[in-house]
C-alpha cells in the first residue's frame, strides 16, 4: 500500500475495528468499504499490516470465530479488570467441567455429560452456559425422549479467542498412581 489512498483505507478499517463492538468478518468489512471499492486481498493486506502495527502495544487485533477484533493484551488483564469489578469471571469446576466436555465432544446430549462426569448436570449450569451464549441446541437425538444435543457457539470461540474447536488445547488425561491400569509388563498388584 502506497499514497494517501492506501493510508486512509488502513485508517478507515482500523477506526471500524476500533469502533465496532463485535468482530468483524471480511464480508462486513468489504460491505463497509463497497464505496471505497476496496478488495478482498487489499483488505485481507490491511489487516495483517494492522496486526503487525500493534504487535508491540497493549491493544492487539487478533482473528476470532466470528472476525477481526482489537483487543486489549491478556498480560494487561489485572490492571484492565479494576474497571469492571463487579464482572468477576469466576465459574465453578462443575460447570467449566460440562462446558469442556461440550465443548470436545459436541454435540451432546445432557445424559452424555453427565455419564462422562459421574454425576448428573445442574439446570443452573446449563442455563448458564446458555445464557453467555456459550452453547446452544443444535438438534434432539433420535432415541426415545428425543433429548436436546448441545454444542458451542461463534460466541465461545470468540470469547475464547479461538477461530476454531481445532484451536482447543489437546486433551491430557492426569492419571492417578494408584487408578491406573497396570501394563502389560507391569504385573498387577494384590488388593486386599
Amino acid at each position: 500500500m502506497s499514497g494517501e489512498a492506501g493510508l486512509t483505507l488502513k485508517r478507515i478499517v482500523e477506526a471500524l475495528l476500533l469502533a465496532s463492538p463485535e468482530p468483524l468478518d471480511l464480508k462486513q468489512l468489504l460491505s463497509l468499504l463497497a464505496e471505497e471499492g476496496a478488495g478482498r486481498k487489499e483488505v485481507e493486506t490491511i489487516l495483517q499490516e494492522l496486526a503487525s502495527d500493534y504487535q508491540d502495544r497493549v491493544l492487539e487485533l487478533v482473528h476470532v470465530a466470528s472476525g477481526w477484533r482489537f483487543q486489549v493484551r491478556r498480560e494487561m488483564a489485572p490492571w484492565v479488570s479494576r474497571l469492571f469489578p463487579d464482572k468477576v469471571g469466576r465459574y465453578s469446576r462443575a460447570l467449566l467441567e460440562t462446558l469442556a466436555i461440550i465443548a470436545y465432544r459436541q454435540p451432546v446430549t445432557r445424559g452424555d455429560i453427565e455419564a462422562i462426569r459421574g454425576v448428573s448436570v445442574s439446570s443452573h449450569i446449563m442455563r448458564t452456559l446458555q445464557d453467555r451464549e456459550w452453547i446452544k441446541v443444535v438438534g434432539h437425538k433420535e432415541v426415545p425422549g428425543r433429548p436436546a444435543l448441545y454444542a458451542t457457539t461463534e460466541h465461545f470461540l470468540d470469547d475464547f479467542n479461538l477461530q476454531s474447536l481445532s484451536q482447543l488445547p489437546p486433551i491430557t488425561v492426569e492419571e492417578d498412581e494408584e487408578t491406573q491400569e497396570p501394563s502389560e509388563t507391569e504385573p498387577a498388584r494384590a488388593t486386599g
